[in-house]
């Protein structure tokens, strides 16, 4: 949230200013020819004004955290500098100059920051995954972007493509019913967006592709999968994913899913399409989505004729022939929003990292961040940039994830501890089998009367199998559970009540990932149930 913009300042900040500026001329000696009682009174201006710059700092740190009171901070900070020179001007021998310089500076770096908090930051790196580590382009502010597609390049992608009724059909779909998924695919790509876009920058690619592939193929959901076997934001089939580096790493996560490293590839895959089809984007398209064999057959066959030839467009399947407009429509809207009347929303995805302060699951953290500046909440936010977590999956505390500004400050606020963060950790941990009430058998403590009580004569006991002595009870073998599926192992702890450090260790597994499988037997140490 930006603080008053210095670039427009208020009429008293306006003579203010003019005033001081007469006044730095006056001679230094005479301001040492003042008396005592006026130099104790110029210390103490001084004083005030050292006071009125660090709130003016502090307000800059709530703002950054997304916090809103920063922002009356902030400009409670500049009236009390302002207040503090008109004192200096009324006071003998106070030195304006001085105090002008630290105003003026303040409400430069204000203006600075109103123009793009972004590029104050432009060193963070999203380093919890080892995917991630290495320099990064911080997220473009929303203006500085803004300019940058009305430039002369931001055409370069309308004449790659041909516009035709196919085009204009996928984005009247996009529009409609589509709707929703396209402004979910723009919010999950913006988040993405600095780890994702400097892959395809740097190979030379469009903006406007990279997003309309991601919203076509995931919705921009990192951990998507097909039923064929393709996964993660790009769609990857484990074969040509494994041509681009993409795969099992050394820990069992699959690295399709790592938006940098399938944003990576299928930059590769596209730079490697447009140099065998005559840097065709729509035969490139269908190589991607029907195969590359095909697309090459066909274009060799055709003499160099493009996708919409009908001679080319009927050679290959329905899914392709609705993909490639797809692809392109959503990547036309993406580039001329405001002529479809698309607003879409603004996002605060500046990149930051969040070392725990106490172990949690992205569930926990999704129920106490809540849902400031944001429609949906941030469990996908979360799942998208730290995508070796599952969801209900425990992560140590000291762990570094992945994250944004917005979401580090809510997190100081809501999660270390206070009632929130005890609400979230109450609502993770319920139990359901807690609410079932099994009532014990009843039992008969009471007296009934039931007369005079008349000795009686006790009969022969009836002849009985001699009773075995009692053994002592065995004692009970160690717990075991089997996997079943669709488990992990955070939920297997809540289940049981066990911490999930002590139960990673009983049994071997190795942190973050705490990989399971169908079918594997744990031992369920120190678990309470």
């Amino acid at each position: 949230m930006p603080l008053m913009p210095a670039s427009v300042p208020s009429a008293r900040r306006c003579s203010l200013l003019v005033a001081a500026s007469l006044l730095i001329a006056i001679p230094t000696a005479h301001a040492q020819r003042v008396s005592a009682r006026d130099k104790g009174r110029i210390e103490a201006i001084e004083q005030r004004m050292a006071a009125a710059e660090k709130r003016y700092t502090d307000a800059l740190l709530l703002v950054a955290k997304a916090d809103p009171k920063g922002t009356a901070e902030g400009n409670a900070a500049l009236e009390d500098m302002e207040d503090v020179i008109d004192a200096c001007i009324g006071q003998k021998g106070c030195q304006v100059g001085n105090l002008l310089s630290t105003y003026k500076r303040l409400l430069k770096k204000q203006a600075d920051d109103s123009a793009g908090d972004a590029a104050d930051e432009a060193g963070d790196t999203l380093e919890a995954d080892p995917d991630h580590v290495g320099p990064l382009v911080a997220d473009v502010p929303e203006a500085a972007r803004a300019a940058a597609l009305l430039n002369d390049h931001r055409h370069a992608f309308d004449e790659m493509v041909e516009y035709n009724p196919a085009i204009q059909a996928g984005i009247r779909r996009w529009l409609t019913d589509m709707r929703p998924a396209l402004l979910t695919s723009y919010e999950n790509y913006m988040n993405l967006r600095a780890v994702m876009w400097p892959e395809w920058e740097k190979r030379g690619l469009p903006e406007a592709l990279l997003f309309g592939i991601m919203a076509k193929e995931s919705n921009g959901r990192v951990h998507a999968s097909s039923r064929a076997g393709a996964a993660g934001l790009m769609q990857f089939m484990p074969a040509t994913g494994r041509r681009f580096g993409l795969g099992p790493d050394g820990t069992g996560f699959d690295t399709r899913f790592d938006a940098r490293s399938a944003a990576e590839a299928s930059a590769s895959y596209m730079n490697e399409r447009m140099g065998q089809l005559n840097r065709n984007i729509e035969l490139a398209l269908a190589a991607y989505n029907g195969g590359e064999g095909r697309a090459q057959r066909v274009f060799n066959q055709g003499g160099g004729q493009g996708f919409w030839t009908d001679s080319i467009y009927n050679q290959f399947p329905g899914e392709t022939k609705d993909y490639v407009p797809m692809v392109i429509a959503a990547a036309w809207i993406f580039l001329h929003p405001q002529q479809y009347g698309v607003e879409f929303p603004k996002v605060n995805a500046q990149p930051a990292t969040i070392r725990l302060a106490r172990s949690t699951t992205i569930y926990e953290l999704t129920i106490c961040l809540g849902s400031a500046g944001t429609r949906d909440g941030y469990m996908r936010v979360l799942r998208n940039l730290n995508p070796r977590y599952e969801a209900d999956g425990w992560i140590p505390a000291g762990t570094t994830i992945n994250a944004t500004t917005r979401i580090a400050g809510l997190y100081n606020r809501h999660c270390v501890n206070g009632p929130r963060a005890d609400l979230a950790r109450a609502l993770i941990t319920a139990d359901v089998n807690a609410a079932i009430k099994r009532p014990q058998a009843a039992s008969y403590t009471g007296n009934v009367a039931v007369g005079d009580v008349q000795a009686m004569q006790a009969a022969a006991p009836a002849a009985t199998a001699p009773v075995a002595p009692e053994r002592p009870a065995r004692r009970p073998a160690a717990r075991s559970y089997k996997v079943a599926k669709g488990d992990t192992l955070g939920r297997i702890a809540a289940r049981f009540q066990c911490e999930v450090p002590a139960l990673a260790r009983a049994n071997g597994l190795r942190a973050p990932a705490y990989a399971i499988k169908p079918g594997q037997t744990l031992k369920l140490e120190g678990c309470d149930r």
